[in-house]
């Protein structure tokens, strides 16, 4: 009887499918096989390329030799380093993330903590984790310490300002269902408001992921004689571009595991609905005198210390000469200097990148075809921390200018090219119908229906972008040392111990981080203002 109804199924489906031809079988393998024909292409040309000794060994190893270098290093030392940088990563996260969890919880719940604190913890978000290391070296050294603390710093941003927004936009309907239950407070917060901000909390921890990997590969590059990082860097010095490959492609694997398992836990905590269970609440940050107290109570107690002599001065100066020296970094020109040839670095990686990233999501978002034939690979390179590009790149391109614009623009590439894509995609099928009603050309169809439909993801991109850019700039400074950047100045005073220049450097970083965000913004809302809410 099983036999009879399972050939009936099979029956059944064949039916509603219709006879599959020799042509319906060609069509589906060829659309499988399409996304593996440009990693195959460029695997054939790189063997190509070194049999044929276009480009030296050093330069660009056979594919025979990385293989070689897997099997070697496989046997043991890569895996230890890896496993160094896993604990450490791992340990990043639970601090950073629980963390983050209560501290967000707090400034979610309580509309005091948010006058007070949100207002001092945005300003320090504000100046990325970068621009804090070479000041956390001199507190706790170059040991373990030193990356958990950069680790830390990295996730609880991005945690807890997540959590704070699902807690508190999840207040208003949960607290009137709440009073109406006669819910006590500890029950309020586990039954209504946790479960209400966990989406938030997740996609919080997403980006904790990403940033966390990311944070932890650049502090290994600089400061690290342990770990997949540190790998890399030996391998750079050595000119075993070999090793680096095989450990770019490492760090694509974990990236890739991460994120596909982080999407399964994911879709296995959020089995419920989504349905919006509060209401969002738009506007600036808390201001008033209130938001001034912690601030004002911190300098003072920093600057009470430094007079008293209870911290050295060679670790952390005084407020006050720390004003004293961006002061006169600004009267005599250098801290502009420095920052106006930063900036540019940032703008023509934005444009190269940035151009690439809106160019590439075009084609993605439009065409099926490309989508299959690019799509893949480009998730595959996404996959790939940013720093872990960093030796390759000076390897091939050497610490000049070019390397330094390479990056920036891989830094402003994927945010654009993600939100375009993800953007066409969104649009409504009425609109094809009327571009076909309408007999539109493709310039006509991009000009009137697909980038005005798609404005508001590709400015949000285009804020992203922006704010990668600047980062991606203070990176490349650091990695690519040069003789000018805000981010050079910065390294060039640690090495002098001079840590008031160092301070003056990272407060016009976070200045500089927070009018980018707000400049992506406002050109996103001007962009964007014939929406209706």
């Amino acid at each position: 009887m099983n036999g009879v109804l399972s050939r009936n199924r099979r029956w059944l489906r064949g039916t509603l499918r219709g006879p599959i031809t020799t042509q319906g079988r060609s069509y589906r393998v060829g659309v499988r096989l399409l996304p593996w024909v440009l990693p195959i292409g460029i695997a054939l040309l790189w063997a190509v390329a070194s049999r044929q000794h276009w480009m030296s060994e050093q330069i660009l190893p056979a594919p025979a030799l990385v293989w070689q270098s897997a099997v070697e290093f496989g046997s043991g030392e890569l895996w230890g380093h890896l496993w160094i940088s896993l604990q450490r990563l791992f340990w990043g996260l639970a601090v950073g993330i629980g963390g983050g969890l209560l501290l967000g919880v707090w400034l979610g719940a309580s509309r005091r903590a948010q006058t007070l604190v949100l207002p001092t913890f945005v300003a320090l978000a504000q100046i990325p984790t970068l621009a804090w290391i070479p000041l956390f070296m001199l507190f706790f050294g170059i040991g373990e310490l030193l990356k958990l603390v950069v680790l830390v710093k990295a996730v609880v941003v991005p945690v807890t300002l997540h959590t704070l927004v699902g807690v508190r936009d999840a207040q208003p309907k949960l607290r009137e269902a709440a009073a109406a239950l006669g819910l006590p407070r500890h029950l309020v917060l586990l039954r209504l408001l946790l479960p209400a901000a966990l989406p938030a909390f997740l996609t919080g921890v997403r980006l904790a992921l990403a940033t966390g990997w990311t944070s932890l590969l650049a502090v290994e590059l600089l400061a690290s004689s342990e770990g997949i990082g540190y790998l890399m860097v030996w391998g750079r010095q050595l000119f075993m571009l070999d090793l680096v490959l095989l450990c770019i492609l490492v760090i694509g694997l974990v990236g890739a595991v991460l994120e596909r398992g982080f999407s399964v836990v994911e879709k296995r905590l959020l089995f419920w609905p989504q349905a919006a269970t509060g209401e969002q609440q738009r506007g600036p940050l808390p201001r008033g005198w209130q938001s001034l107290l912690l601030p004002l109570a911190l300098l003072a107690v920093w600057q009470a210390s430094s007079s008293s002599g209870w911290v050295d001065s060679n670790i952390l100066a005084s407020p006050l000469d720390v004003l004293h020296t961006l002061l006169v970094g600004l009267a005599d020109g250098s801290l502009p200097e420095a920052l106006l040839l930063s900036l540019q670095r940032t703008l023509t990686g934005l444009v190269l990148g940035g151009g690439a990233g809106l160019l590439a999501g075009l084609l993605l978002g439009l065409s099926q075809p490309a989508e299959r034939f690019f799509g893949p690979s480009l998730s595959a390179l996404r996959q790939v921390a940013l720093f872990a590009w960093v030796p390759l790149l000076t390897a091939w391109l050497g610490l000049g200018e070019g390397a330094k614009h390479v990056f920036v623009g891989l830094a402003a590439f994927f945010p654009l090219l993600i939100a375009t894509q993800r953007g066409i995609a969104s649009l409504s099928p009425q609109l094809g119908e009327a571009a076909s009603t309408l007999r539109l050309n493709l310039w006509q169809r991009l000009r009137l229906l697909v980038l005005p439909g798609a404005a508001p993801a590709i400015f949000a991109g285009l804020r992203l972008s922006l704010i990668y850019a600047w980062l991606g700039t203070i990176g490349a400074e650091y990695f690519m040392p040069s003789d000018g950047g805000i981010a050079s100045l910065m390294i060039g005073a640690q090495q002098l111990f001079r840590m008031d220049q160092v301070m003056a450097a990272m407060l016009l970083i976070g200045l500089v981080g927070a009018l980018l965000g707000t400049l992506g913004q406002r050109l996103e809302s001007r962009a964007t203002r014939w929406r209706t809410a």
